[in-house]
Formats: C-alpha cells, sequence, structure tokens
C-alpha cells in the first residue's frame, strides 16, 4: 500500500487514518521496586505465561538485517533513563540491552531507571531535567514521541540532535509508518526513535465479577452505568482509579471525551476546530462526577502501581488503561481477564508511542547511536514488544511472536481512526498535559464542573488552544 506523509496537523485532523497506517504496530505505570542501576543486558525476561495469551520469557533472537548492524561494535558506559521499573516493562527494557549487549559486548549498560512521581515516569523526568539543564545529559532516555519532547521542551531548547542520517542509514523512512515519522519530526527533521506504539484508550475487565453478575463489559457509558450499578448491589466498585498523582483519571477522561465528541471533534481540541468552553466539555465533566461514585473508595489514596494488583485481588471490576496493562498482568501470572475498545470507543485508536532521542554533548555518543540502532531494529522491536504489550513501530515484525492481544492491536492500527493521546504527551506539549492532568486531579476531590472547565479553559488560552 502507498502511504502520503501527512504532518502533524493533518495527523490532528484527518479523518480516518488508520487504512493509510497500514502498519502493525509507554509507556506505562510505575511500580515500586526499581531495577539494579547495572542492567546485565544479556538475562532475559523471567516471567513465562500462557502462549496463547503471554509472551514468551525469553527475549526472541530474530536476527536482524545485517545492514542494521554496526560495522564495529561500541564500547564504553551506555546511560539509559527510563522509567520502566513494573513487570513486563523490565522484561521488555532487558529484552533490547540483550540485543545491545549482543551487537554491543563491550558496552557497559547503566541502567537508570527511576520509579514514581506524577503520571508516566514523574520523577525520572524530574531528575532527567536538572541532568539536562546542568549538562550532564544520560546517552539517551525514554520520553513520549511528540508534543512531550518537541513542544516548549528539548528540542526548542536546543539541547537535541537531529536523527536524519540515522534515519536514512537505517531505513526507518521505509519500514515506520509516515505517521509516525512525522510526530517524531519537528522543522523538517526526526527528533526521537519509536520503539513501540500503545494504545491508550482500553477497558481491560476481570472476568470473575462479570461471570458473578451473569453480565458483560460495558461498550457504551450506558451500559457502564447499568453494569455498575449491578456491581454496587454486590458490593464491588465497577472501576479503578488512582489518583494520588495527577494524570490516572485524566486519562480515562480523555476515553469519555472521545465518547462524547466522537474523534473528529475531540481532534479540533488541538486544531482549534473546537473550542475548549463547548457544551460537551461540560457533559463530559458531569458523566466523570457520576461515575466517581462507582469507583473504589480509596481513589485518592491509590496510586497508578496499585492498580493491577488490586484488578487481579477482585477490588473491582474493570479499568481504562493502555496496552502496558497487560504485559504487567502477565507479569504477574494472571490471565483471567478481557479486553476491548474503552466504552464508546469502538473503531477508534488513540495512540502513543515511547522513544529514544540522543541529547547534545553525551560522553558516549558511539554508544547512544548503537542504542539508537538497537531502538529502531527489527530484532530489538521484537524483543521488547511481546512483553511490553505494545505493538512494534516497524511495519515488518514478525507477528507470530505476538500474542492474541497484539494480533487484536495490530489489526486495530490499520483499520481505525487514529487519534493522539493528550495524557501521554502525543497530542499537546508539556505544559498544557501537565494543566490538563492537574485540572483533572481537583475535579477528582471537589466535582466542581464550572470550576474545572475554567481552568481548562486557562490552560488552553496558554497553549493557543480555542476557547
Amino acid at each position: 500500500m502507498e502511504h502520503r506523509i501527512i504532518n502533524r496537523r493533518e495527523f490532528l485532523k484527518i479523518g480516518a487514518i488508520g487504512a493509510a497506517a497500514a502498519a502493525v504496530a509507554g509507556c506505562a505505570a510505575p511500580a515500586a521496586p526499581a531495577p539494579a542501576t547495572e542492567a546485565p543486558a544479556a538475562e532475559a525476561p523471567a516471567t513465562e505465561a500462557p502462549a496463547t495469551e503471554a509472551p514468551a520469557a525469553e527475549a526472541p533472537a530474530t536476527e536482524a538485517p545485517a545492514a542494521e548492524a554496526p560495522a564495529e561494535g561500541a564500547s564504553g558506559k551506555l546511560e539509559i533513563f527510563s522509567w520502566w521499573t513494573s513487570g513486563g516493562e523490565v522484561e521488555a527494557l532487558n529484552g533490547l540491552f540483550k540485543v545491545m549487549q549482543e551487537r554491543n559486548p563491550n558496552v557497559e549498560i547503566v541502567n537508570a531507571a527511576i520509579t514514581g512521581g506524577t503520571m508516566s515516569g514523574g520523577d525520572m523526568k524530574a531528575v532527567l531535567q536538572t541532568r539536562m539543564m546542568g549538562g550532564d545529559p544520560p546517552e539517551s532516555f525514554q520520553i513520549h514521541l511528540g508534543g512531550e519532547l518537541l513542544v516548549g521542551s528539548y528540542v526548542d531548547a536546543g539541547l537535541m540532535e537531529p536523527l536524519d542520517t540515522l534515519y536514512t542509514d537505517q531505513g526507518w523512512d521505509k519500514v515506520f509508518p509516515p505517521l509516525l515519522i512525522e510526530i517524531a519530526s519537528k522543522d523538517g527533521h526526526p527528533w526521537s526513535v519509536p520503539v513501540n506504539i500503545h494504545r491508550a484508550n482500553v477497558l481491560w475487565a476481570s472476568n470473575k465479577p462479570f461471570e458473578e453478575i451473569g453480565a458483560t463489559p460495558p461498550k457504551t457509558w450506558d451500559e457502564f452505568f447499568v453494569v455498575a450499578e449491578q456491581l454496587k448491589a454486590k458490593g464491588m466498585p465497577a472501576i479503578l482509579l488512582a489518583e494520588s498523582n495527577p494524570g490516572f483519571t485524566a486519562q480515562v477522561w480523555e476515553t469519555m471525551l472521545i465518547s462524547i465528541m466522537g474523534a473528529e471533534k475531540f481532534r479540533g481540541l488541538f486544531t482549534g476546530d473546537t473550542s475548549w468552553s463547548d457544551p460537551d466539555i461540560t457533559a463530559g465533566l458531569e458523566m466523570l462526577a457520576k461515575m466517581l461514585d462507582y469507583a473504589n473508595p480509596d481513589y485518592l489514596a491509590t496510586s497508578w502501581a496499585d492498580v493491577n494488583d488490586l484488578l487481579i485481588a477482585g477490588k473491582a471490576a474493570m479499568m481504562i488503561q493502555g496496552d502496558w496493562t497487560p504485559g504487567v498482568l502477565w507479569s504477574k501470572d494472571f490471565t483471567e481477564f478481557t479486553w476491548q475498545p474503552a466504552p464508546g470507543n469502538e473503531n477508534v485508536y488513540q495512540m502513543l508511542s515511547d522513544s529514544f532521542p540522543l541529547p547534545k554533548g553525551v560522553k558516549n555518543p558511539e554508544a547512544a547511536k548503537a542504542w539508537l540502532e538497537v531502538c529502531g531494529s527489527k530484532e530489538g522491536q521484537d524483543a521488547f514488544n511481546p512483553a511490553k504489550g505494545s505493538i512494534p513501530a516497524r511495519t515488518d515484525a514478525d507477528v507470530s511472536l505476538y500474542t492474541d492481544y497484539h494480533k487484536w492491536a495490530m489489526e486495530h492500527w490499520k483499520t481505525d481512526t487514529i487519534i493522539p493521546s493528550v495524557v501521554h504527551g502525543a497530542a499537546a506539549g508539556l505544559a498544557f498535559m501537565t494543566d490538563f492532568m492537574n485540572a483533572v486531579n481537583v475535579f477528582v476531590t471537589n466535582k466542581n464542573v464550572e470550576e474545572t472547565q475554567a481552568a481548562l479553559v486557562q490552560a488552553a488560552t496558554d497553549a493557543g488552544y480555542k476557547v
């Protein structure tokens, strides 16, 4: 299929680009235990899960095309920042480290993963910012593809190297979907290497609660509230929220807005076609206030790291999260769950992508470039994504290595309308993303619709969006 390069504004505005992507495709939540600072790349993931539902623990050994491997291996220390410290994430990252070590046996990998903080990687991002502004960058770091890196961030500050040569030399312009290349690019240059594609708007449902009430997971929000009443009668919260720090509920609320507005109008919030004063924003806040009555009552004290264990323990029936979720659940040997689009989100794929850039002034540029080559390679992506739950950014993945969930997501990536995630940095820059999450975080404490919409309008004004 022929692909048309589209710009970032078109990505936000175009109505149905899934077929144009024609490609198989965390970003995930932090957990309490952080991996050791030295991560031996040779270690394969240790978790085993049923082959039909969860990826095998051993990182795939698929040989990459010879053109992708560096002519001479790099050497010296390679420091990699990320927030990947949970089950599934650790195994996935170790898969990348293993490929890196096999290609570059003289490199000493320093896994500088940091857990905790607001939403995805809050504490890591704070430490990274100090390092970057102090002129002491790591060789590379995890960051969401798009606005999080490109808008009012390190690229605008002149702290990053463009990656045009790598993209050309590695042939990534031929194997990454044009959409991803455009999201990665600013001023005509790509600035980071996507290692995956995540879907944010997925409903994960534990099987047992629905068996007990004789129901199926809801496909609409109207159905959700019917099922939620049935679960409430049994003394069970319908949905898990984790708002000890901002971010979790904001992501859930995005799916509500999508269901109310539709993909085109939701996208318009970031193109100037939809006002943040729109009555649909009001309706979305009113729906969120109603939903809070069916959530775990301790959601203000619950962290993102807690929700997977709560679902496994039967403390609630459902949660809306991205597809880093199955990697965490598989790592805990839990397979009694199903997945489907979030209510009202059928045929809409809300995407985000984890990526790695190249800071200026790194201590070991040779190792840094070798790392990026691994991140963009077929071998690296096929070692990383089966455990992570995400689908590869490359279009030539070995589909046989992936689970039923991955194959489901791959098909939806081809056919669904693709829209960007706010909370995960694809739709907007870091400043608006932070304001958005904070506004929702305040809302779940006071349920004040008028004040929250006013805060969102102010954030949109500051970001230059339509109000």
